[in-house]
């Protein structure tokens, strides 16, 4: 741009003066698992945006896919008395109370990804998920003409995504009776069961002429067992 940068502006001498020496303010960020690249990439965008903030300290806790873990590690952030929680549940139920707990005492909660039950916690930030799935049944049917032989492999059943992608897949389906799921499994998210899932699927079935895979790990580890048995 031509333009002069702006003038410096004066300092307002109502704000209050942030003390240097102030103990920070310690959010704790409880993440379900770090074995989806886009959940590293989120941690590290989290520690970027917090190392901008003297005043702000963060706790991380990776729960390595246990809900029990994540509970207890939850807990452990609460007692040592955070200022903030962002948590990624692993799955709805189990992580409902101890997310509520921290509520009620006063600490605001922001939920990422996958939800909790209740209305216990400050925001929530994640995808419409139905949505997501509905455009995945929309494209298939309009893909594959209306008539196919298809896969599913559905994410962790006992989260929110997995729950939504799926409702939504099969409600854009139903119009499309030709359209045969001929095989469906829960991968838990992950790309090894995914490739074991699509072998079984590949050994039961000689055609299949599409997969609908709830997260790309899955779709991957689709591919890789259909291109081991030359498909």
């Amino acid at each position: 741009s031509d333009s002069a940068p702006p003038a410096p502006q004066a300092a307002d001498a109502s704000a209050p003066a942030v003390d240097a020496a102030a103990e920070p303010f310690r959010i704790g960020m409880s993440q379900c698992n770090l074995g989806e690249p886009w959940r590293v990439q989120m941690n590290a965008d989290i520690e970027t945006a917090v190392g901008k903030h003297d005043i702000l300290k963060l706790v991380g806790k990776d729960a390595q896919n246990d809900s029990l873990k994540q509970r207890a590690q939850v807990e452990e952030l609460v007692a040592q008395g955070i200022a903030l929680l962002l948590i990624s549940p692993k799955e709805t139920a189990p992580l409902t109370k101890p997310v509520a707990e921290a509520f009620d005492k006063g600490i605001p909660v922001i939920v990422l990804d996958r939800e909790v039950e209740g209305d216990k916690f400050t925001s929530f930030i994640g995808g419409d998920n139905e949505k997501i799935g509905r455009a995945a049944g929309e494209w298939i049917a309009k893909t594959l003409g209306g008539k196919g032989k298809v896969v599913e492999l559905k994410g962790l059943m006992t989260s929110t995504p997995a729950q939504q992608r799926h409702k939504g897949f099969r409600e854009a389906i139903k119009g499309h009776p030709g359209i045969e799921i001929v095989f469906e499994a829960d991968m838990q998210w992950l790309e090894p069961n995914a490739r074991r899932e699509m072998e079984s699927a590949l050994a039961a079935h000689s055609e299949i002429d599409l997969v609908y895979a709830h997260n790309d790990p899955g779709a991957h580890g689709a591919y890789l067992a259909a291109q081991g048995a030359g498909r």
